[in-house]
């Protein structure tokens, strides 16, 4: 490619993030200008519902939240790392049965991104922390741990080959998803607002639909594995290339992939592998 035609695509993506020097210009910007169609069709859906009365339904980490973007670097101004210790100390007082809990900065840092804004970033997280997600970021972590749990059910339901796997090689689900889940799938996927999206909308069964989904359409790869660091290396391959590069075929895959699967369902089992972690201790 002629230096000409790479200067067109920045080298700065618009949150700051910057790209790897092999990064693919010409195959990101002939993907980007056919799904420019449906960014455009989304956004005047959006807001359409918006006008129609919205949808219905440590600090210490500062340093290591997005160290390669430029908008958290110290050598900028303003450094939004003022503001992420802003959101995050406010919400260490506002919620204090959780404090602050690593993988928080991460979710506030990219809140900070979309929204530039303090308060608006505070009240999403609220949301997040204390409604959609309770117990994730507590200090026993129980709503976590279950729901890694929970996974684990459901891929042993829908995907049994994979479960097998896993227990002939006695394989914790927390080795492989514990990161996918504390940290809402940012810096894993390249979707991740889009998922977000559906979160704030449909609530965490996304979080399972997304995993499973991951999970089905690398089944053969996974299959491959013979023992736990490969089974390790497996997961962390499975959310790179391009299945999740498309993310609006991605974004569909995941509510035809797994198949039916309720809110009922997802507390019902909850229920089960809380009570059994907690039986353990």
């Amino acid at each position: 490619m002629q230096p000409a035609e790479r200067s067109r695509v920045p080298r700065i993506d618009p949150y700051g993030f910057e790209r790897p020097e092999d990064f693919d210009d010409a195959a990101y910007e002939k993907f980007f200008s056919s799904y420019l169609v449906t960014l455009t069709r989304r956004a005047i859906k959006w807001s359409r519902l918006l006008q129609g009365g919205g949808v219905p339904r440590s600090r210490t980490d500062l340093n290591r939240t997005f160290p390669d973007n430029v908008k958290f670097r110290k050598t900028t101004d303003p450094c939004l790392q003022r503001t992420l210790y802003n959101v995050l100390l406010a919400y260490g007082h506002h919620n204090q049965g959780v404090g602050y809990c690593q993988g928080m900065n991460f979710i506030a840092g990219y809140l900070i991104l979309i929204t530039n804004n303090e308060e608006e970033s505070f009240w999403l997280l609220d949301a997040l922390v204390g409604r959609i997600l309770p117990d994730y970021y507590s200090p026993a972590m129980l709503g976590l741990k279950t729901d890694q749990e929970v996974l684990g059910e459901l891929v042993r339901a829908k995907l049994p080959a994979v479960g097998a796997l896993m227990e002939r090689l006695g394989v914790l689900w927390t080795l492989l998803v514990s990161r996918w889940f504390i940290c809402l799938f940012v810096d894993i996927l390249p979707t991740v607002l889009r998922i977000w999206d559906c979160l704030f909308n449909e609530g965490s069964k996304i979080i399972f639909r997304v995993a499973l989904t991951l999970i089905k359409q690398h089944q053969e790869l996974i299959l491959e594995a013979t023992s736990v660091p490969d089974i390790c290396d497996k997961f962390k391959q499975i959310t790179k290339g391009s299945f999740v590069m498309e993310c609006h075929t991605f974004m569909q895959k995941i509510f035809s992939e797994p198949g039916s699967l309720s809110m009922a369902t997802v507390a019902k089992l909850r229920e089960s592998c809380r009570a059994r972690l907690l039986a353990q201790g």
